[in-house]
């Protein structure tokens, strides 16, 4: 949701519906702007991070607004800015503690998003229950991509259902805590993942996703013309395109989902007829071309000065290194002396690479590539979107085929 208008469109959702868990992300761009609010810490700039909250605060006002056609003001919405300021303020940049200081900032967003859209649709007559799921989703001690512990999940939000009259529940995606109370995130567009995690918990009969797109399709409508709609995926084909980088859903949502057997719906926002497309474990496998594209990659080349790549003898060292700094590896391919990795674009990347040189490893990087991944490819697709003269890996299978490119 980018507006009001986003948050009226709900009500239209929910109006009629009793027994419902609605799990919100953040507003618009706001996560991508909480991102500067930490980056501008991360750096050393407090004005730049202030001048980001002052646009975050203006843009939930002018929604706030909006919703109740004049002046109006949340209390909670303006606690949890006053919170983010001195934050902001007073605590002072801890590089070794850099991911918990990300997870606490960023998680403003969903905390201000639930809480208009509690408040608001209380206010038009739809009784709810506002969620804190920072109390009711246990995780890992794991920044910026923690998973949710289900047995130590399951008695809390079971709970905090049962304590209410109210029989639709507001909370936020994304977030969660560790055991010593700290807030976690569960990895970018996790709200998927949450809302699986609540399916699961509480039995429910289905799972929708709403999103701005008719349904699952097997390309990104703005970069890929030939996008069209997949009206069925099993849970195997919907892991496989999560785990390839497929902006359709959350890689970690599909396990808690498949346990139980939930259907999962992907509808378009604006209608809620709509029948998108439906993930279960019956669909049969797809078989068109699934083209994905993913963009803000690093290349990291590493050769081994010794050259005991021979006996593999250093991988485990090179992956715990990339572990340590939180750098996730989508493309893997070696040789007898070189290793190569496509891996997310990290603020943690020269730091990784420094240790691994430590390590006896000479190490190159590309920055700003993109991976390409087609699933199910056929002749015309290979020729259209793989030139073989412009990549620096390929990988090539009967099914799939992936390749690194500095651009796209």
């Amino acid at each position: 949701m980018r507006n009001a208008d986003g948050v009226r469109n709900l009500l239209n959702i929910v109006e009629g519906e009793r027994e419902l868990f609605i799990i919100v992300s953040a507003m618009g761009k706001t996560t991508n702007a909480l991102e500067e609010v930490f980056d501008g810490c991360r750096t050393g700039d407090i004005e730049l991070a202030e001048q980001k909250i002052d646009q975050i605060a203006a843009y939930h006002a002018e929604i706030i607004r909006d919703l109740y056609g004049g002046e109006h003001t949340s209390e909670q919405v303006d606690a949890f800015i006053e919170e983010l300021r001195r934050f902001v303020r007073t605590v002072p940049y801890d590089a070794s503690r850099a991911e918990e200081r990300y997870d606490r900032t960023v998680a403003f967003g969903e905390l201000i998003s639930t809480t208009i859209i509690s408040e608001w649709l209380g206010s038009v007559g739809v009784a709810n229950h506002w969620v804190d799921m920072r109390r009711c989703f246990v995780t890992q001690f794991r920044h910026k991509d923690a998973n949710v512990l289900l047995d130590e999940s399951a008695p809390l939000l079971r709970r905090e259902v049962a304590g209410s009259e109210a029989r639709i529940f507001i909370g936020q995606g994304f977030i969660g805590s560790a055991a010593d109370g700290s807030t976690t995130t569960l990895g970018r567009e996790g709200s998927d993942y949450s809302a699986a995690v609540v399916a699961n918990i509480l039995n429910a009969e289905s799972m929708t996703v709403w999103k701005d797109v008719d349904g699952i399709l097997n390309a990104d409508p703005k970069i890929f013309e030939e996008a069209q709609k997949i009206d069925a995926l099993n849970y195997v084909d919907t892991i496989e395109l999560a785990y390839s980088g497929a902006q359709i859903i959350h890689p970690k949502t599909i396990k808690p989902l498949q346990n139980k057997n939930i259907p999962l719906f992907v509808r378009p926002f604006g209608d809620k007829s709509a029948a998108g497309t439906r993930i279960d474990g019956s669909a049969p496998s797809v078989t068109i071309p699934i083209i994905i594209l993913k963009r803000n990659q690093s290349f990291l080349t590493l050769r081994s000065r010794d050259l005991s790549f021979v006996l593999e003898e250093k991988f485990p060292i090179v992956f715990s290194t990339l572990e340590r700094f939180r750098i996730k590896s989508n493309l893997i391919h070696n040789t007898a002396v070189e290793l190569g990795i496509c891996c997310e674009e990290s603020w943690h990347l020269q730091e990784a690479t420094e240790a691994l040189r430590e390590e006896g490893f000479e190490c190159e990087i590309c920055e700003q590539c993109n991976l390409l991944t087609i699933r199910h490819y056929n002749d015309e697709v290979f020729e259209k979107y793989i030139d073989c003269n412009d990549y620096l890996i390929s990988q090539l299978t009967p099914d799939t085929v992936r390749i690194v490119k500095r651009r796209f």
